[in-house]
């Protein structure tokens, strides 16, 4: 008896392996909160369940058809763990999967994320959480479920990774590109705020070459640090788009302008007998990307084939309803930019077609 209450005692336990249950379960208590602020028509946001529940129905949709994405941040996780920023990271992940719904034509409806970990820091987990709940609420969606995972031995200590999954509904009949799209339709730019969260490889390793410290001011806006502009989150575009595809009838397709810039993501919506003609010119200029061409070397084209270099989202419309959309948009507080048209495609032409430069790019 008493031999064997001493191999008990002696026994491992979770905790021993690294595994903290008591955190996890704290950390739970901590972003309760942060959910139930997300909470919207058809979800109540609360924790706890084996699933979380939503009742379409109650958000006033009639014939839905659901659409679904999922996606990470990609390397800018590495510096947020650099530069110890951990409050936005969860807006950036919020916005690569909402931002890919609304191009269906999809309201965002429910979040859920994942979070993995070598040892639970409860601090920068419900900073993270945090962001992920300002995303929701930035999009209209809830955030009604997810996984935290504490992985000793698979993850470094003060490593984390991150994925956002999202469901989104759209009535039918409704979802885009339509198949309307034509020669003569207008492009329109949805400006962005930065690099937002793809090319961050090749960011860091621009940082490597050039020796530029995060916590440093920017080279080219002294009042913030280099850090801070490269973490500026993604923007969402879910309100904006989604209002004026409620009040005009005039948006053919929208690309979210991603990894692969302009070049890769606005063929995705286009049929292949048209090309995209853009106005380089047109594009609002954005210093940070400027920076990153000029201290990496980087070719214009390459630049275009890997940032957004200063556009998030594109829209088609056609010429007779641009002023509409334009309007709609200006009036949700957008600064929607005309960046150039479809035109029919020749045989060997390439998809996407530049005219002028970029402002203050390296050619």
């Amino acid at each position: 008896m008493g031999d064997s209450e001493n191999s008990k005692s002696n026994g491992l336990s979770y905790r021993d392996a690294g595994v903290d249950i008591d955190a996890g379960n704290a950390l739970i208590d901590d972003i309760k909160p942060m959910v139930k602020a997300t909470s919207r028509p058809g979800a109540d946001s609360e924790l706890g369940g084996f699933g979380g529940l939503f009742d379409l129905k109650a958000a006033g949709f009639k014939d839905p058809i659901l659409v679904a994405a999922n996606d990470g941040v990609g390397t800018k996780l590495a510096l947020a763990v650099d530069s110890g920023q951990h409050d936005t990271i969860g807006i950036d992940l919020v916005a690569m999967c909402v931002n890919d719904l609304i191009v269906q034509g999809a309201e965002p409806l429910f979040f859920l994320d994942y979070y993995a970990c070598g040892k639970l820091d409860r601090a920068v987990a419900a900073n993270v959480v945090s962001g992920i709940a300002d995303g929701c609420k930035l999009a209209g969606a809830a955030l009604i479920g997810g996984e935290t995972a504490e992985m000793p031995g698979l993850y470094r200590e003060g490593d984390y990774d991150l994925a956002g999954f999202c469901v989104g509904a759209v009535e039918r009949g409704q979802t885009l590109p339509r198949q309307d799209i034509a020669a003569g339709d207008v492009l329109i730019g949805l400006p962005s705020s930065g690099v937002h969260s793809n090319g961050y490889s090749l960011v860091r390793k621009i940082l490597s070459v050039s020796g530029a410290a995060l916590s440093a001011p920017a080279p080219f806006a002294p009042e913030r640090s280099l850090g801070e502009i490269l973490m500026e989150p993604t923007r969402i575009y879910v309100k904006s788009v989604l209002a004026a595809l409620r009040q005009t009838n005039g948006l053919k397709a929208l690309a979210h302008i991603t990894g692969g810039g302009f070049t890769e993501n606005i063929p995705r919506v286009l049929p292949d007998a048209l090309s995209a003609h853009i106005d380089l010119a047109r594009i609002p200029h954005l210093p940070v990307f400027k920076w990153l061409s000029e201290t990496g070397g980087i070719a214009e084209l390459e630049m275009l084939r890997t940032f957004n270099c200063g556009i998030g989202m594109v829209i088609v419309v056609s010429p007779d309803d641009k002023d509409a959309v334009m309007a709609a948009l200006q009036a949700e507080g957008e600064v929607p930019v005309e960046m150039g048209a479809l035109q029919d495609r020749k045989a060997d032409e390439a998809a996407v077609l530049y005219s002028n430069h970029l402002p203050g790019y390296m050619s």
